[in-house]
């Protein structure tokens, strides 16, 4: 019969503000995105210029799925029952950072590694083990820096009351297109011309030190500001404890045995994500090919590093999308409805002054639902119109509007969650809920009584949001399994012979129409119909949302 588990000090963090203190427990996710960013935005065109094919590129992506569907759920279990006095999440997220960070610069500078050991090489196999190494270092970030996004999100839902949970999620989604804007900002000026050769002799080797500068700098400031809890005693017997295969199990368990209503939110994300998915990986390679193939001038593309062209070019257009994105989760909120305020027994009670005023504006305010399905539907038509798109204005239009359905869906899916959940645990919550409103302690730990109600009420609740996030991690991992195959059959049949390089040809308008379609904006295409049936699957939603 398992025990309960014992704890030693509560969660503070640094700050004299609640704002400050949310800002730098969510600073780690701003290093974190913009390495995901540099990843997204160059490693497609850097691996087309050492030589690999669009269709070979296709399937290293497995890397991200992949990673996401291992590490996450191994990284949590061990940290989960980890009783490092550091706390259960920090030493994850410093190692992993570590790990990143070397991977990132052997990353940059592969050419110059495989140099080092190829004296007696011949030029094919030099190509192919540079390749090899390329890939090599993709996989290795992809898996290193799961386990750091796995133990940043932990560290939130573990640090924070449960009335502050909702106020973390947003703050962490502020963070993040933070982090897009940086990224996407710093990968569109020429670095070169700021940094020289300091960092590198070409526009990647300069990201890459960036961003693991970057990456260790904020996960250091979060780690620095944050104090956990520590474990003592999981309160199970050594050969009770579940390894990462029976965790998996389990996992598997309970996704085949969803609650309705959380089983329709997973299934809105298994579609959408099959659609954002060949967006967030080929998006900057295509609006960069949209702009060597039917714009650039002959002397650009004779001015060599390519990689740093399609991705300044690329970068560009995510730049106004990450824009769009971050105004949109501060502005959205306020215009839109919170499911939590539309039950039944709910009265709104504003300033008498203003009371007229609120109650008229709040007719006409859209539920979230609604923005979520309209959202899908602005993705949906704006991919659609991609393999019609000749011009490099016209792309970045299409890509910067995607960040308004982007904003609501890294914030929609989690607040429906969030409701699900809740909605399960209300017995719970209504035996302890008025223990659950304490603040965040400011800076000083104290020793818990062990057996407190709010710990207990706050780990079970803890326990199960934890399981039912792990499980909408997997139908958000699966569809880009499916988005990769996708796009590795679409690279295969459109582009077998160009796809050994850049999409670069250019030429007569009537040599321009004998190039056939682009494969990327196929991609994007397939995406946007798979984003049409999330559009009708989140509409279905409405029946698990009335109270």
């Amino acid at each position: 019969m398992p025990g309960i588990p014992q704890w030693s000090g509560t969660p503070s963090i640094k700050g004299s503000t609640e704002a400050m203190r949310m800002a730098l427990l969510t600073t780690s996710l701003i290093g974190l995105q913009f390495t995901w960013n540099v990843e997204m935005t160059y490693c497609t065109p850097y691996l087309l210029e050492l030589g690999l094919t669009k269709s070979k590129i296709s399937l290293v992506w497995i890397a991200g799925p992949l990673s996401g569907l291992i590490m996450q759920p191994i990284v949590g279990v061990v940290a989960d029952r980890s009783t490092s006095r550091w706390g259960r999440r920090r030493p994850f997220m410093v190692a992993g950072t570590v790990l990143v960070s070397m991977f990132l610069l052997l990353l940059g500078w592969t050419k110059e590694v495989v140099k080092m050991f190829s004296n007696n090489m011949d030029e094919q196999a030099t190509k192919s083990a540079t390749i090899a190494l390329a890939v090599f270092s993709i996989y290795g970030i992809d898996f290193a820096i799961n386990a750091v996004q796995g133990s940043c999100r932990g560290l939130i839902v573990d640090t924070l009351p449960i009335p502050k949970q909702q106020m973390g999620s947003s703050w962490a989604s502020r963070m993040v297109a933070v982090g897009s804007l940086v990224g996407y900002g710093a990968g569109a000026i020429d670095l070169g011309a700021i940094f020289g050769p300091m960092l590198g002799d070409t526009q990647f080797k300069q990201l890459t030190t960036i961003a693991a500068l970057c990456l260790c700098l904020t996960v250091g400031v979060t780690s620095w500001a944050v104090t956990e809890k520590v474990l003592l005693s999981d309160g199970t017997e050594e050969h009770e404890k579940q390894g990462p295969v029976q965790v998996l199990s389990t996992i598997a368990n309970k996704a085949m045995n969803l609650p309705r209503g959380i089983a329709a939110i997973c299934f809105v994300q298994f579609w959408a994500w099959i659609g954002w998915f060949p967006f967030l990986f080929y998006s900057t390679t295509w609006v960069g090919e949209i702009y060597l193939r039917y714009e650039a001038p002959a002397e650009v593309k004779a001015a060599g590093d390519l990689t740093g062209q399609v991705g300044r070019i690329g970068s560009t257009a995510l730049i106004a999308f990450s824009i769009i994105t971050f105004l949109m989760s501060v502005v959205l909120p306020w215009f839109v409805r919170n499911p939590e305020d539309e039950g039944p027994g709910f009265t709104p009670r504003p300033p008498q002054s203003i009371a007229s005023f609120v109650t008229e504006v709040e007719k006409y305010k859209p539920s979230l639902l609604t923005a979520w399905t309209v959202s899908h539907c602005i993705f949906a038509g704006s991919m659609m119109m991609a393999p019609f798109v000749q011009s490099l204005r016209s792309a970045t239009l299409i890509v910067a509007a995607c960040g308004v359905s982007w904003a609501i869906s890294c914030w929609a899916p989690f607040t429906f969650l969030g409701i699900e959940i809740n909605r399960l645990a209300q017995p719970n919550r209504s035996k302890y809920g008025h223990l659950a409103r304490n603040s965040i302690e400011m800076e000083s730990p104290v020793l818990l009584h062990l057996n407190h109600a709010l710990e207990e009420s706050q780990e079970a609740t803890a326990e199960s949001s934890g399981a039912y996030l792990g499980i909408m991690n997997l139908y958000t991992t699966l569809p880009q399994f499916v988005g990769t195959f996708i796009s590795w059959g679409v690279f295969t049949l459109l582009e077998p012979a160009k796809s050994t390089g850049l999409d670069t040809e250019s030429g007569m308008e009537g040599q321009r129409q004998s190039e056939g379609p682009n494969a990327i904006a196929v991609c994007l295409f397939i995406g946007a119909l798979s984003a049409t049936v999330a559009a009708m699957a989140t509409r279905r939603l409405k029946r698990y949302q009335k109270h």
